[in-house]
């Protein structure tokens, strides 16, 4: 009995140990649903002690979600002596959850389970991560099947594979897309390099990605960017290739459209400044075809225009490119063939005034007419029309359709194109007229003395030049006790015979307006009396004759007599431009020039016969007239100068302007096209190949660079002219004709500005070199436009000897001229013009200063610059000219005046 007992208590502690030990989670629990009794695994794989677990019903361990699942197991395990497995999830001590997978049987006598458990969490895990990227990648297959265009291909390009979505952008089934390689949908847009390109990628294992143009079976193209990525053996060899395509053809469409617009803006503001600036017609068109060429992919483009008086067509300008290179069509034997075709466009224009659009057109001969190996092109033309009036025609030929924006851009460029030729044919006929009124004008002054008729010419001209109702010049007379207005020459339109006569005196009630006027030399400019605010008696004036537009230049002669030139219209408003105002300015002068001659005249007769009675002032009075003549002949050489480099200036300086003005903008568009261009390449690395090529062709890192430079440099450049234009209005001095303080230094920069082409350079090598010897002066009390001729005078003769020196090549010392100014005795400024010239000899020194004398050929030289010099420094400015020089040792100037 002991012995048996021995037995069973060893063999009890035996399996108490295998409980103990095993690695599995063993448990007895009771059918209340508690544990009686847990391994130690349980503490170990929970983290719960044996009497947590066991003072709780396991059910509350349970994960809520697994607990009915367990319930309903536990009831099975009651109920059977099977068996049972399920698995459900577990709390840890930690909070977290284990998945246990369960063995369990019931022992139905003693209302136990015994059940075996194990932890198969890490397996649990692998298995719900591998459903979920099976999951994943059916929906990737969705995504990829319902938006992009998938194939599989074999090593060597045969289809295997294409999706739905393949199917449907190429417009091919698949039965007719398997077996065959990607030539099927080969648009022929990309070269035979780049699909080699390709090839070599993925080839070698490589991920290939680009854009790509593909044919539809339909005829139509479209983009798609694309992925090739290689399936690789064993060996690390592609046995197959997935492509993976995307639909952009609307991006790429986008992108067209932006690149078209860019480029048809950039046109248009081409065309734009190629027509706002200055020379003949012939330059300006030829500049708007060379434009159209370089934006428009043409075969040939050209502009003809009517010839006005023989209303035949002219070839203005025109444009003929081939694939390498643009031409300009010079005349009509570079493209003989020009005026059938355009005969044949007339005919229809003619009649409809309508454009033609892409018009197909087969030439027979082509290599005649163009040069090309095409024979098919698409036409257009463009009528060109003012006012209804068909005055030119503007023609295209080109391989490509163009597009409806460019043909409402061509359509805008042809209008302008009309309006600019008709704005030039105009000013050239203002032009013309302009230069014979002033021609007659001239004449009239220079062959005859009579006041009366230069002034009836004077206006009858004005009036039919600018198609007004009347003309008339009025003179200001303060003789009397009462000053007064009289109107002495006047004209009227023909055609308007109701125009009240003016001639006479103006009473004086209605003239103190226009006496303050003349008296201040102001000019008036009304374009419409009833909007304009004037004087009470002024606008009497005007209603008692009917007057609605105005225009008054004030005429001031030398010898102190006051009038005006009055411009009047009587129907309607009228607009007075800058040309004719212009025009009155310059006929003005012309007037002024004609009164100081008339008096003149006047006074040689009274001096003439003062001198028959009074012999012995015969040569003071011969010599005073001979100084004035010599004044007169100067101001008016003056007056035309001023009037010319005032003219000059004004019409540099506009252009100038805007060109100066448009820099910034040139410059902000550079840089937001750079801007674009660079995005472009950050979010495009790998761009067409034609692009590429493009690029490496024209140096695209170069032009960036030097486009920056070259925009500096012109800034450079027009504030160069900025610059000149205002030393030549600064030497003009038109508002400076009275005494004032001026800088005397300011006079003779602005002198050697205007002079700076001769010394400069004066294309035989000259290169004069300027010293500029300055002394501290303070601002000097003179006539500054009289004494800047006075400089330019002595200057120029300077730089004469300089250069006659240089072309006989006496000497080999390089030319100078030294400008030294200073302070002399405290009151008076001396300026020294010094030249290392070949000097003048003696006879030629004690003549200088004499009237008409001079050294240089005919036709060079008139003998009065330093006679009038001598004038306006001794007499006008009390000062002193003199000269020293010995010959061969260079010349010297003295000019002294008083501060």
């Amino acid at each position: 009995m002991k012995l048996a007992k021995s037995e069973f208590q060893q063999l009890e502690e035996k399996y108490s140990r295998f409980f103990s030990l095993s690695i599995d989670l063993l448990c007895i629990a009771s059918f209340d649903g508690y544990f009686m009794y847990l391994n130690p695994v349980w503490t170990r794989t929970l983290g719960w002690s044996t009497q947590e677990l066991c003072a709780k019903p396991f059910i509350e361990f349970v994960h809520p979600e697994d607990r009915e699942s367990t319930i309903l197991a536990a009831q099975n395990i009651t109920q059977s002596i099977d068996a049972i497995y399920f698995e459900n999830r577990y709390l840890c001590q930690d909070g977290s959850y284990k998945w246990l997978s369960w063995n369990a049987t019931s022992f139905i006598e003693e209302k136990l389970i015994y059940a075996v458990a194990r932890d198969i969490t890490a397996n649990k895990e692998n298995e719900i991560a591998r459903q979920r990227v099976i999951r994943e990648l059916e929906a990737l297959k969705f995504a990829l099947n319902t938006h992009s265009l998938v194939a599989i291909t074999d090593k060597r390009g045969r289809i295997t594979y294409a999706n739905d979505q393949f199917c449907q952008v190429s417009k091919y089934s698949r039965e007719e897309l398997l077996g065959q390689d990607h030539r099927i949908i080969n648009s022929g847009h990309h070269t035979k390099e780049y699909f080699e390109n390709l090839w070599k990628t993925i080839s070698k294992g490589q991920i290939w990605k680009g854009e790509v143009k593909n044919k539809a079976k339909d005829g139509t193209f479209y983009w798609v960017d694309t992925l090739i990525t290689p399936i690789l053996d064993s060996d690390g060899n592609p046995y197959q290739y997935v492509s993976i395509r995307t639909d952009i053809t609307q991006r790429k469409l986008s992108e067209l459209a932006l690149l078209e617009r860019s480029r048809l803006s950039l046109l248009s503001a081409e065309v734009s400044l190629a027509l706002s600036q200055s020379g003949t017609l012939a330059e300006i068109l030829q500049n708007c075809t060379n434009t159209i060429s370089q934006y428009l992919k043409l075969a040939f483009v050209c502009i003809w225009t009517f010839e006005r008086q023989t209303n035949q067509l002219e070839l203005q300008a025109g444009v003929h490119c081939t694939e390498a290179t643009c031409s300009a069509l010079n005349n009509s034997e570079d493209f003989p063939n020009h005026m059938v075709l355009a005969n044949n466009i007339v005919g229809l224009m003619t009649q409809n005034h309508q454009a033609i659009f892409n018009q197909e057109l087969t030439i027979n001969h082509s290599e005649l007419l163009l040069n090309s190996k095409f024979s098919i092109f698409r036409f257009s033309a463009y009528p060109l029309i003012v006012e209804q009036q068909l005055i030119g025609i503007i023609a295209l030929f080109s391989q490509h359709l163009f597009s409806e924006p460019t043909h409402n851009l061509l359509n805008w460029i042809a209008n302008n194109i009309a309006v600019a030729i008709d704005r030039i044919w105009a000013r050239e006929e203002l032009l013309s007229r302009r230069e014979a009124l002033l021609l007659r004008l001239a004449s009239q002054i220079r062959s005859s003395l009579d006041l009366d008729i230069i002034l009836e010419t004077a206006v009858n001209e004005i009036r039919s030049l600018l198609q007004i109702d009347r003309c008339y010049f009025i003179s200001y007379s303060a003789q009397q006790s009462q000053p007064s207005l009289t109107i002495t020459s006047e004209a009227r339109n023909p055609n308007s015979p109701n125009l009240l006569p003016m001639l006479g005196a103006v009473p004086q009630q209605k003239s103190n307006f226009l006496t303050k006027m003349l008296l201040s030399q102001e000019f008036i400019c009304i374009d419409d009396t009833n909007r304009s605010h004037l004087a009470d008696d002024m606008q009497e004036l005007l209603t008692e004759f009917g007057i609605t537009a105005k225009l008054v230049l004030p005429v001031k002669s030398n010898s102190g007599e006051i009038g005006a030139i009055v411009c009047s219209h009587c129907s309607g408003d009228r607009i007075w431009s800058n040309s004719e105002i212009s025009l009155l300015q310059a006929v003005c002068d012309q007037l002024a020039i004609a009164i100081d001659h008339a008096q003149l005249y006047t006074q040689s007769r009274s001096a003439t016969l003062a001198a028959q009675t009074q012999a012995e002032k015969l040569t003071t009075t011969l010599y005073q007239l001979q100084q004035t003549q010599s004044q007169l002949i100067q101001h008016e050489k003056m007056s035309s100068l001023g009037q010319l480099v005032a003219g000059v200036a004004h019409e540099i300086n506009n252009p100038v302007n805007f060109i100066h003005g448009n820099l910034s903008y040139a410059h902000e568009y550079f840089e937001e096209l750079l801007t674009l261009l660079r995005l472009y390449q950050q979010y495009y690395p790998t761009p067409e190949i034609e692009i590429e090529d493009f690029a490496e062709k024209i140096d695209l890192d170069f032009i960036t660079s030097d486009l920056y430079k070259l925009l500096s440099s012109m800034e450079m450049g027009t504030t160069r002219i900025r610059e000149i234009v205002l030393g030549l209005r600064n030497f003009s001095r038109h508002d400076e004709a009275e005494k004032k303080q001026v800088n005397i230094h300011e006079g003779i920069d602005n002198t050697l500005l205007i002079l700076h082409h001769r010394w400069k350079n004066s294309g035989i090598g000259l290169d004069i070199s300027i010293i500029k010897e300055y002394g501290n002066l303070p601002l000097i009390d003179c006539y500054p436009g009289q004494l800047n001729q006075v400089f330019m005078n002595i200057l120029t003769n300077a730089i004469d000897a300089l250069e006659e020196l240089k072309i006989k090549a006496k000497t080999t010392n390089k030319p100078q001229i030294i400008i030294r100014t200073e302070i002399f005795e405290k009151n008076f400024v001396v300026i020294r013009i010094i030249d290392n010239g070949g000097g003048i000899p003696e006879e030629v020194r004690t003549r200088l200063f004499d009237p008409f004398f001079t050294t240089k050929p005919v036709g060079k030289g008139t003998g009065l610059g330093l006679s009038i010099s001598y004038q306006i420094v001794v007499e006008k400015h009390g000062g002193i000219l003199k000269c020293t020089s010995e010959e061969g040792q260079g010349t010297e100037f003295w000019i002294q005046i008083p501060i």
